[in-house]
């Protein structure tokens, strides 16, 4: 169960949002600093790639967002954070009871042994 491909998925996809979270915390932080570039996140292609061969564990990795920046520099955009933010919590809270399906499905098992 502990090294199956979907156990390692669900892992790795709460670690990434987990740190999808921090980032779009941090990018919220610098919305009014000069020349902040806004961090993303990536892993979804990697974690499907990983998957697809048998595997679930994948690093998430931080990109720079290519979105238009305005005259100070800066390209961090309030709505787009907080619209990813929501997606995030929600992904986050699937994954979570993911993981916890499992670890219910093993304790009913050692009850019933």
């Amino acid at each position: 169960m502990f090294g199956s491909v979907s156990f390692d998925a669900m892992s790795s996809a709460l670690d990434a949002l987990s740190l999808r979270q921090r980032t779009i915390a941090d990018n919220i932080a610098n919305i009014q600093t000069p020349g902040y570039q806004a961090r993303r996140v990536q892993f979804e292609d990697a974690l499907s790639r990983a998957v697809s061969r048998g595997s679930g564990d994948v690093d998430a990795t931080i990109g720079i967002s290519v979105e238009p920046t305005r005259e100070d520099g800066n390209n961090v955009n309030l709505d787009t954070e907080t619209v990813s933010n929501i997606d995030t919590v929600l992904r986050y809270q699937l994954a979570e009871r993911a993981i916890d399906g499992k670890f219910k499905a093993l304790r009913t098992a050692i009850g019933n042994a």
